[in-house]
């Protein structure tokens, strides 16, 4: 895949704890965006933030169960972008969408790898033969 120039990013803030189907949201938004074949999607977790009228929820060593922030980072052309928001409609019931213009200086994306056994395999292969 070539993504070079006029590009589109979208952001996603949703609480970390927000679930789909006793799914984390974040992992749903990811997972259907490389359905869809974007380009990429980076989750990031905030470690401090709030909500309008909400409390500050703040990262602790020890703490679990928190309300912090995960922010899903996602670019691709124009066209893709609008493709993949119907997907949000259905998804996102509370949470921050944003949209903005980038210019994409350099992108490059390794080639898809098989799986990991399947190396292991042809090792094996060689070994064992006499």
């Amino acid at each position: 895949m070539h993504l070079q120039g006029s590009a589109q990013r979208l952001t996603i803030v949703v609480d970390e704890a927000d679930q789909w189907h006793h799914r984390p949201l974040y992992v749903e938004i990811v997972h259907r965006a490389h359905r869809q074949g974007l380009a990429g999607a980076t989750v990031l977790r905030g470690i401090e933030g709030f909500a309008a009228g909400s409390t500050i929820h703040a990262a602790h060593l020890f703490a679990l169960g928190e309300h912090l922030p995960a922010v899903i980072v996602i670019v691709d052309d124009h066209q893709r972008i609008a493709q993949f928001l119907p997907t949000l409609d259905e998804i996102l019931h509370k949470g921050v969408v944003l949209l903005d213009d980038v210019e994409v200086i350099r992108y490059v994306a390794a080639p898809r790898q098989r799986p990991a056994a399947d190396g292991l395999r042809r090792r094996w292969q060689q070994t064992s033969e006499p």
